[in-house]
């Protein structure tokens, strides 16, 4: 199979984020539209993207996609794939669905009638009217919009988001994804001091040793994919020796986690120890207020407390406003905040240089951008 079209699916409001990770691993033909982004390439590019994405939520292969207002249509145009070429005679190949906008509404119909197309073309393959489905796991997606279906097989497994390190968690988690979204939308750079001063259970400290240490988010754990006969295994072998070969594992960096919660500190340091980069961010029990730094140039990123019960909300309101003061006595510094309060700004006392919206779960937020200073350029030798 010489090319493949691959779909990385994304949170609303980082499509751009993930197209540019996809284009600077190599791939081309990028598409970007609402929620994911497609690009092309061979087998190996589906170990590659799994293994090096950082803000995508998974990768799937496009299979097929057509126009299919009849249930008869999108039986007959599903039977008529290839199914064989992707699918093992023992494989289980769940089914989900989902329609936005089509005339096809019921997703439970459009489920079963996928499968049972897709069961049909098997049959005619491999000569059997039944399949046990005890092997590996295909899980398939039937996705109608505007009446145009697209079939995917996903090939990550558990969200992309799940690096393999965080099986402490502290209360409402920001997604590792969206902390490694924060920080490249930062421009951070490791050369660059960093603190987090509401660290919780360290998930944006942890990225940026990630990131800047150039570690692959997916080196510790596994893809569903990987057991999948269509890729051979040297592939994924290959795969994961170039991630321990690009990894910079020398990479000095200054990056702080702060917090009040004695006891979330104690899982971001399980967190980071668990990451392989407990030696690389430092965690203090300190309140906001106590935030100062001899250092120059660096990067405050933030996911505060948002107020969203009304009974916390005048003391996160009070919060913000001791931020403004706080952080801008780093006048040297860049900060980053991610809130759903739609007065920031105002209760922070200064407009942000930039303001992007974003998601974080299902909630509406936005990603305040204050730009500080550049570091000097250094002098060429």
């Amino acid at each position: 199979m010489e090319k493949v079209t691959l779909i990385a699916t994304s949170t609303f409001g980082l499509e751009a984020i993930v197209a540019d990770e996809v284009r600077s691993l190599g791939f081309t033909d990028v598409k970007v539209e609402n929620g994911k982004v497609e690009f092309t390439g061979d087998l190996s590019s589906i170990a590659k993207a799994n293994l090096w994405l950082r803000t995508a939520d998974r990768v799937k292969v496009k299979i097929a996609e057509f126009k299919a207002t009849t249930f008869d249509e999108l039986f007959e145009k599903t039977k008529a794939l290839p199914w064989a070429d992707w699918i093992p005679r023992n494989a289980q190949f769940p089914v989900e669905g989902k329609s936005v906008k089509s005339k096809l509404f019921s997703v439970s119909d459009c489920q079963a009638i996928t499968k049972k197309a897709i069961v049909e073309s098997l049959k005619k393959t491999y000569k059997v009217n039944w399949f046990d489905e005890t092997g590996p796991i295909y899980k398939i997606e039937v996705a109608l919009l505007k009446d145009r279906a697209t079939l995917t097989l996903d090939t990550s497994g558990s969200g992309l988001h799940k690096r393999g390190y965080r099986d402490w968690i502290g209360t409402a988690p920001l997604k590792e994804t969206m902390a490694a979204a924060l920080i490249m939308l930062a421009k951070w750079t490791p050369d660059r001091p960093l603190h987090d001063p509401f660290c919780g259970s360290g998930t944006i400290p942890i990225e940026a040793a990630l990131i800047g240490k150039n570690i692959a988010p997916g080196m510790n754990r596994e893809f569903v994919s990987e057991q999948w006969e269509i890729i051979p295994k040297e592939i994924w072998r290959n795969a994961r020796k170039e991630t321990h070969d690009l990894a910079k594992y020398d990479q000095p960096l200054e990056i702080i986690g702060t917090d009040i919660d004695e006891n979330v500190l104690k899982v971001a340091e399980r967190n980071a120890e668990e990451a392989m980069v407990d030696e690389d961010v430092r965690f203090y029990r300190m309140p906001m207020q106590g935030i100062s730094s001899d250092l120059k140039y660096g990067a405050i990123i933030c996911n505060p407390p948002y107020g969203e019960r009304l009974s916390e909300l005048k003391e996160v309101e009070q919060l913000y406003k001791k931020m403004g003061e706080v952080f801008t006595r780093l006048d040297q510094w860049s900060y980053y905040v991610l809130t759903s309060h739609e007065r920031f700004e105002q209760l922070f006392g200064q407009p942000a240089t930039k303001k992007r919206k974003l998601y974080n779960g299902n909630i509406k937020v936005d990603y305040y951008q204050y730009f500080g200073p550049l570091p000097p350029r250094k002098r060429m030798e």
